[in-house]
């Protein structure tokens, strides 16, 4: 067993950078290593299942977590003070292994404020809020961070921020929940499958959802998607 280190790594269906992206180790997620070649560790992400390819170097020995990113990114900085230099950032739902000092969690990366973290046993109750930080940020096929992101990354990284275990394929999403019957108004936090996309509404008329068109974090009225639509509430 190894987990990702500092920095997102993409997990890819190939053993060749010019392989497609599947999905996104963020830092401190754990990946069951199978096989090594080439510079590559073969095997699977132990959060969703999602098997590929990721670059040795990026694995690091594994950590249990304390804390997880709860905003777009979280600064690290060596000093527990504001206008500290700042050495990297952190992307949302990045898992830490840390504890309190002041209004700092300090880790083996350096120091995070607190403000941008949150326990493993402190859930949040609105996924929605969760996606809305993540407005504006970059569609990136197969990414689930804050630098990048594609549509069912946004919705994973949403209901797990909200303690709900959430697959990262889309077929798989579409089973999420139950169903919501033909005629029943949609609520915030329902989930829409559509084509090849996947989002969250925000209310009974907008979606927000991480649009290829767009190319980013996008909410916009649900009548705008031209597909056929599934719902499901979770």
């Amino acid at each position: 067993m190894r987990g990702c280190g500092a920095s997102p790594a993409l997990v890819r269906s190939g053993p060749t950078e010019d392989s497609g992206a599947v999905s996104e180790l963020l830092p401190g997620e754990d990946f069951a290593v199978l096989e090594y070649a080439g510079g590559r560790a073969w095997g699977y992400c132990r959060g969703d299942h999602v098997t590929g390819y990721v670059e040795a170097i990026a694995l690091t020995d594994p950590e249990e977590a304390t804390h997880i990113v709860c905003e777009k990114s979280a600064p690290v900085t060596a000093e527990p003070a504001l206008g500290a230099t700042i050495l990297a950032f952190l992307p949302m739902g990045s898992r830490l292994q840390g504890h309190e000092q002041g209004a700092f969690l300090a880790t083996e990366y350096g120091l995070v404020p607190l403000c941008h973290v949150r326990g493993l046993d402190e859930p949040e109750s609105d996924p929605v809020l969760v996606a809305e930080r993540l407005l504006g940020a970059p569609f990136l096929a197969g990414g689930r961070g804050g630098e990048g992101i594609d549509a069912t990354g946004l919705v994973q990284l949403a209901l797990g921020l909200c303690g709900i275990k959430a697959p990262r394929l889309a077929d798989q999403q579409r089973l999420l929940g139950t169903p919501v019957a033909p005629g029943t108004p949609l609520r915030r936090g329902d989930v829409v499958s559509f084509g090849y996309g996947v989002g969250l509404m925000v209310d009974d008329l907008l979606l927000i959802h991480a649009s290829a068109e767009a190319g980013k974090v996008v909410v916009e009225p649900l009548i705008s998607i031209d597909a056929a639509m599934e719902y499901r509430r979770v």
